[in-house]
C-alpha cells in the first residue's frame, strides 16, 4: 500500500498522465494533460512540480519532452503494471474501447436481482462512457465470465464504471486452466 496522500486534483492529473503515456509510451506534454482534465496548462505545470517532488513524475527535457509517470506513480494509484496483461474485451455501445485494460470486475450486489451491480475497474480512460450507455465486459480468460449492462455511474478519477447488470453468463462446468 502506498503511504503518499494525494489530493483529488493530483490523482486526476496523475491518472490522465498514466492513461496518455500508455497510449504511445512517449513523454506527455503538459498541454495534453491539461486538455484531458479540463484544466489550465499553468495549473498542470505547478502540479507537476509537486508530483516530481514526490517522485511520481519525471520531467523529460527537449522538444519531444514532457512528463512520464514513475513506477511509484502506478503504486500511488494502486495500478498494477503488467508486461502482458490478459486481454479482456471491453465494449462500449458495441465498439471495442482501444487501450482499455479491464483490471477487476467487482460484483457489488448480486443478492438483489433487481439491483445487481458491478464495478468495472479499467486501466485507460472512461471519459467517453456516460450514464445510460451499454457496456460489455468479457469473456474473462479463465472463467469465461461475460457481463453486459447499462452504465449507472462512473468515477473518472479512479477509472471505474458502475454497471447495472442486464445479463451475466459463464459456462457451467470446469473452467479451462
Amino acid at each position: 500500500m502506498s503511504s503518499i496522500e494525494l489530493t483529488p486534483s493530483q490523482k486526476n492529473i496523475l491518472q490522465a498522465l498514466i492513461n496518455l503515456h500508455r497510449e504511445d509510451e512517449n513523454a506527455v506534454k503538459g498541454e495534453d494533460i491539461a486538455q484531458r482534465v479540463d484544466r489550465n496548462a499553468g495549473t498542470i505545470r505547478n502540479q507537476m512540480q509537486s508530483l516530481k517532488a514526490l517522485q511520481l513524475v519525471e520531467g523529460v527535457p527537449g522538444p519531444k519532452g514532457g512528463y512520464k509517470p514513475t513506477a511509484a506513480a502506478y503504486e500511488a494509484l494502486e495500478i498494477q503494471q503488467m508486461d502482458e496483461p490478459a486481454a479482456v474485451p471491453f465494449l462500449h455501445e458495441g465498439e471495442t474501447v482501444e487501450g482499455a485494460i479491464v483490471e477487476e470486475i467487482d460484483l457489488s450486489s448480486v443478492h438483489h436481482p433487481e439491483l445487481c451491480r458491478a464495478e468495472i475497474h479499467v486501466q485507460g480512460s472512461v471519459r467517453d462512457i456516460h450514464e445510460g450507455d451499454e457496456v460489455t465486459v468479457g469473456p474473462t480468460p479463465l472463467s469465461k465470465l461475460l457481463v453486459k449492462g447499462t452504465v449507472d455511474g462512473k468515477d473518472d478519477t479512479n477509472n471505474i464504471v458502475i454497471l447495472r447488470i442486464d445479463e451475466m453468463t459463464a459456462p457451467a462446468g470446469e473452467p479451462e486452466h
